[in-house]
């Protein structure tokens, strides 16, 4: 039985309703429906939901067997979740405003039930059900968001698909029969050729994702890839393999999307408990005894999914180098790699839902995470400690020189052959006694030459020295030999079409510009060098390392600090600033350089730029760098001199700066402070409204629909009144007029302007003067009152008055009818007369 979870919010009454109303009685599914419900108040959503679906819907109880075809609603004020097929309720956590009850839902689906799960995201405000739906697709279930579009409100499934792990989307009229056709081709695959008939279009696919993405999956068991290729063609409702084949080929986006589901990553927080107190408490000392003095424990994480693990064993390490090493900071760090970038991403950024409460510990929450919102943010501390990397550990050579290797869960998924190729590169990573951390249902196999087990239960290995693969030849076989990548051609260079007239002119300007004019560059704003004319190799030379085309990290030694003074001048005055006789360090000894930089205003293109045009200086004189011939007194004293006053200036500048920067820091810190402060206030008050907004929607829906099912039950009892041959007054405790029949009108003198007032104000055709009292005595003693009644017109009229009694016992009033018994009269009266006459 496949159950299906299904969320909404504000607006999600209709979109209910849309889903169930198509959605067919014997689907042999169960459907547990979370909606943001007021706590305070008893939810009306099982009686609203029965209108459209013969399917049973009812309350959620504690303990409650799930049963196919049935539809399951949450009750105010609790969390539902999911356990041994069985209904659970608790109290809600979190206070008023911060609960997330769609994704406490979903994550228990996913752990109860895998891929068989079904996660529905309907209308609705917030982002509630978004992490649920990533546990969901983590686990291979199936995870469906209504259309925005087609939303009363959008953000919760606007929310779900951002994330891209939305796999239909549509109204929610659709969605039933989107889903069913999923739960058909899942449950009932084509079994019409055997396996051998299917390997060839799954070869085809697997050529197809190594085109588009360049990794190959041709060694990952076939049955692992056949279910998640068979997944994606539920969603899409293709029945046969080469047709899904065909469909890739002319779709580019679910390639990629099959690139993701062959990556789906199941992890957890300390995961197999029991290993990892075996890893801190025992496995990790002799490691730890054996590094040198100021020596890092290394450490691998293959597959690290979206970061748990690794941050787990980062937890561990520091505990157990705290313990082993008191008093000394942990040293230690931490590779991890996976093949998918999205979950990278997420381990970089180590921010985690609220529900990890429920895998680590109070004591590791409140030490190495940060509560942020609904969120847990692993401390910076942690987080510098690891390294992650987009790796493919099949093709990409592996980290070395490492203390401890984990690999848990992914060679489950690898066939016999890569398992056998990668156990022996792990080794190779290894250090002398380093660990091998398998998953639960993983072992090294025939391989026991390589690792011995520490613990065979908790698939934790230590290594033993081997020499097998220390063989040159053993990389090269593991990898691609770097000979048979493609490499980058040369780039030609680029030609443009030439005019004669133009060429010469260009040509001749080109040539002057190069040999006559000085040497200058032009700067931007931040100092980088835009554009060069002449020869500025003497003068300027690139930075080690990475490309830098800022002035001051290009300048000799010599021109830097007059280059920095009088840029900073320039930026002040209009007139250029000379600088005269520098003396600049060159390849082949000391140069004299004058310098002028001039500040740009014209022409507009270089409005706001730095011209800087070196010249040498005419009375030059050189010497080699190593050489001790004496410079001439005089210009030592200028040059000391002119350090002297550059060096006042920047000293001078730097106090300045440094004063300014104190005061602003101080109000930006209070600043600061208050912003903060302000900012927690309102994100809390903000929330809370937004979840008080949606329960008073909901509860505004099921108003809304009470009130038209009032609406109509008012207009049926019109009908029913106005349709009798009957004239009926209502009157209230007071004997005021609160409804009456348009028959009613005809006999006492009554428009709707008279709802309100008392009878004895009213004309009558009656010749009733006991009206009145006739019903106060009916009030004071409920007995019924009844008599016959002439009108001015002759007519005659059955009144009767009785109390009116509503619906709690309460009486309210009376209620007054009068029956037309004219023609009764007449019958009477020549029955009389007839019974008069003498007998013949």
């Amino acid at each position: 039985m496949r159950i299906v979870g299904i969320g909404a919010s504000a607006g999600g009454l209709a979109a209910l309703e849309e889903f169930l109303r198509h959605m067919p009685t014997d689907t042999g599914l169960a459907f547990i429906v979370v909606q943001h419900l007021d706590p305070t108040q008893k939810a009306l959503l099982p009686e609203l939901l029965q209108r459209v679906t013969a399917m049973p819907v009812q309350e959620a109880l504690q303990g409650k067997k799930i049963l196919p075809n049935r539809v399951y609603v949450i009750p105010s004020n609790a969390e539902l979740t999911v356990e041994n097929d069985r209904l659970k309720l608790d109290k809600p956590r979190e206070p008023r405003g911060m609960r997330l009850p769609i994704n406490v839902l979903f994550s228990s689906l996913a752990s109860a039930h895998n891929e068989r799960a079904i996660a529905v995201v309907l209308s609705g405000m917030g982002s509630d059900g978004t992490l649920g739906l990533q546990a969901i697709r983590a686990v291979g279930g199936l995870t469906v968001v209504q259309e925005p579009s087609s939303a009363e409100f959008d953000a919760m499934p606007r929310n779900a698909i951002a994330t891209g792990c939305a796999d239909i989307i549509a109204p929610a009229s659709e969605l039933p029969s989107r889903i069913l056709a999923y739960d058909k081709c899942v449950t009932e695959p084509d079994q019409d050729g055997p396996p051998a008939k299917q390997m060839e279009p799954i070869k085809a696919i697997i050529d197809i994702l190594q085109r588009h993405t360049r990794h190959d999956f041709s060694l990952y068991k076939p049955s692992t890839l056949l279910r998640r290729i068979e997944r994606r063609m539920a969603i899409h409702s293709v029945a046969t393999l080469p047709d899904y084949a065909r469909y890739l080929e002319n779709n580019d986006q679910e390639v990629q999307l099959l690139f993701r589901e062959m990556l789906i990553g199941v992890t957890s927080f300390f995961r197999d408990p029991e290993a990892w107190d075996y890893l801190c408490d025992d496995a990790l000392e002799p490691l730890i005894g054996q590094l040198e003095p100021g020596e890092k424990l290394r450490a691998w994480v293959v597959g690290c999914s979206t970061g748990e693990e690794a941050y787990s064993l980062a937890m561990t390490f520091t505990e157990a180098l705290e313990r082993l090493n008191p008093g000394k900071q942990a040293n230690f760090q931490i590779f991890a790699s996976d093949l998918s970038l999205e979950a990278i991403t997420v381990a970089r950024a180590g921010r985690y839902p609220a529900m990890i409460e429920g895998q680590v510990s109070e004591q590791r929450l409140t030490r190495f995470f940060t509560k942020d919102d609904h969120h847990y943010r692993i401390n910076q501390t942690i987080r510098d400690k690891i390294l992650f990397a987009q790796h493919d550990v099949i093709l990409n050579p592996p980290f070395t020189k490492l203390d401890l290797l984990a690999c848990r869960n992914l060679l489950i998924y690898f066939d016999p052959m890569l398992q056998r190729r990668l156990l022996p590169l792990f080794h190779y990573s290894l250090r002398n006694n380093g660990l091998l951390m398998l998953g639960s249902s993983e072992t090294v196999g025939r391989l026991n030459h390589l690792f011995k087990p520490l613990r065979q239960r908790l698939r934790l290995y230590r290594r033993l020295p081997h020499d097998s693969i220390s063989g040159s030849s053993f990389l090269l076989k593991s990898f691609p030999p770097l000979s048979t990548l493609s490499r980058e051609q040369p780039m030609s260079a680029p030609t443009f079409p030439t005019r004669d007239g133009e060429n010469l002119q260009s040509a001749a300007d080109q040539l002057l510009l190069q040999v006559y004019s000085p040497a200058a560059v032009v700067l931007n704003r931040d100092a980088d060098i835009v554009y060069i004319s002449g020869r500025t190799g003497k003068y300027l030379e690139p930075a080690a390392g990475k490309a830098n085309w800022n002035i001051h990290a290009m300048a000799r030694e010599g021109l830097r600090t007059p280059l920095y003074t009088a840029l900073k001048q320039s930026a002040t005055q209009r007139d250029p600033i000379e600088l005269r006789n520098l003396a600049v360090e060159t390849g082949a000894g000391t140069q004299q350089v004058d310098v002028t930089v001039q500040s740009l205003n014209e022409p507009p293109a270089l409005k706001g730029m730095t011209m800087v045009v070196f010249r040498d200086h005419p009375a030059t004189t050189r010497r080699k760098r190593l050489g001790r011939s004496a410079t001439p007194a005089a210009n030592q004293s200028d040059e000391i001199l002119r350090y002297q006053q550059a060096i006042e200036q920047l000293s001078e500048e730097a106090r300045l700066s440094s004063e300014e920067l104190q005061a602003s820091n101080e109000e930006l810190q209070s600043t600061n402070e208050e912003l903060q402060s302000a900012n927690e206030e309102l994100t809390s008050s903000k929330e809370e409204m937004q979840s008080m907004n949606e329960e008073l929607q909901t509860i505004n829906t099921e108003l809304q629909t009470k009130l038209d099912d009032l609406a109509l039950a008012q207009s049926d009892m019109q009908n029913v009144l106005n349709s009798i041959e009957i004239a009926i007054l209502f009157m209230d405790q007071n004997l005021n007029v609160r409804r009456y029949t348009a028959r009613a009108a005809n006999i006492i003198s009554l428009r709707e302007s008279d709802v309100g007032r008392p009878i004895s104000e009213l004309t009558t055709i009656l010749h009733y003067p006991e009206l009145e009292d006739d019903a106060r005595n009916t009030l004071g003693t409920l007995v019924v009152s009844e008599k016959q009644i002439e009108t001015n017109e002759g007519r005659w009229f059955s009144i009767r008055i009785m109390p009116y009694r509503r619906l709690d016992n309460v009486i309210d009033g009376v209620v007054m009818t009068m029956v037309d018994i004219t023609d009764t009269k007449a019958l009477e009266s020549s029955l009389r007369k007839d019974s008069s006459l003498p007998q013949t």
